[in-house]
């Protein structure tokens, strides 16, 4: 009796089994990948093109607000050490004079600022929009079904960064010789 009710209880369980695992094997995989943005901006040729226009771009200007820093610093530092021996009218036009520069100064110093911040924002745009249509290629022609650009944790083995500066570099190789023509 034993043996019949282990019979029948075992052969309930089999089709139990198999009902549990049929929507598992029905069901596709989903594939998810994880792209790093910062090492694309960081490692991708495009964003070191862009770094490298920047720079060529603003260096003119930086070198001339660095040389007036340091020509203001220095008639500060000589008003200070000519300070005791000017007469009060000579001292307080040497100061206003020193104050109008160092306004000129500042001005232009925020006015660099802000047109090399809107340059940058301007040149990441691009990276950004080249990189997304590389990774929405990579992920059509891998047949990813998500990508993430931000989480707490990723496994490395979905980590698709690599292939997405790979790519990235690949189009730009590609398109220079064109653009060149």
């Amino acid at each position: 009796m034993k043996n019949l009710i282990r019979a029948a209880a075992g052969a309930l369980l089999i089709p139990a089994f198999v009902l549990a695992s049929a929507p598992a094997q029905a069901q596709e995989t989903f594939r998810i990948g994880f792209v790093n943005p910062d090492r694309v901006l960081r490692e991708a040729q495009p964003a070191k093109a862009a770094q490298a226009k920047l720079e060529a771009e603003f260096l003119k200007r930086e070198k001339e607000l660095t040389g007036q820093g340091d020509a203001l610093k220095a008639a500060s530092e000589k008003f200070e050490r000519e300070a005791p021996t000017l007469s009060e009218s000579q001292r307080v036009t040497r100061q206003r004079g020193l104050v109008d520069q160092d306004r000129d100064f500042q001005r232009k110093r925020r006015e660099f600022q802000e047109d090399l911040n809107a340059r940058k924002n301007e040149e990441l745009q691009q990276v950004y929009e080249r990189a997304n249509r590389v990774v929405k290629q990579v992920a059509e022609t891998e047949k990813y079904d998500a990508i993430l650009q931000e989480a707490i944790y990723i496994n490395p083995k979905h980590d698709i960064t690599d292939k997405v500066i790979k790519a990235l570099n690949a189009s730009v190789s590609s398109s220079a010789p064109a653009a060149g023509k």
